[in-house]
C-alpha cells in the first residue's frame, strides 16, 4: 500500500516538474496572428507575452479603427496561444496521473 503511495507521489513530483518545463518550453513558441488585410501583425509566446506588435502606417490616421483592429488581432492571437497552452499542458497532466481505479474514465 505504501509502496503504490509512494510511487504515486514520485509520479506526480515527476508530472509537475514536466509541467514546469513545458511552460519553459511554450516561452520558445511563438504564435504570429494577423489581421485580415495584413494591417496589424501580433507575434506572442504560446504563454500569451507579447512579443511585438507591428501596425500599418495607415491606420494611424484612424484612432478608433487602430483600437478595434487591436482588439480583434489580440483576441485571436491570445485565443490561439491558449489552446496551444492548454494542449500542451493537459498532455503532460493526463501522462502523469497515476493509474486510479476510476478515474481515467472521468478524465477522457
Amino acid at each position: 500500500m505504501f509502496g503504490d503511495l509512494m510511487g504515486m507521489m514520485g509520479k506526480l513530483k515527476e508530472t509537475q516538474e514536466k509541467v514546469k518545463q513545458t511552460k519553459e518550453r511554450l516561452n520558445t513558441v511563438f504564435i504570429e496572428e494577423k489581421s485580415a488585410d495584413n494591417l496589424v501583425t501580433i507575434q506572442l509566446t504560446a504563454n500569451r507575452e507579447i512579443k511585438s506588435i507591428t501596425i500599418d502606417d495607415r491606420l494611424l490616421t484612424d484612432k478608433e479603427q487602430l483600437e478595434d483592429y487591436l482588439i480583434v488581432t489580440l483576441n485571436k492571437a491570445i485565443a490561439n496561444a491558449t489552446q496551444i497552452q492548454e494542449t500542451e499542458l493537459a498532455t503532460v497532466a493526463k501522462e502523469g496521473i497515476p493509474n486510479i481505479p476510476g478515474l481515467n474514465g472521468l478524465l477522457g
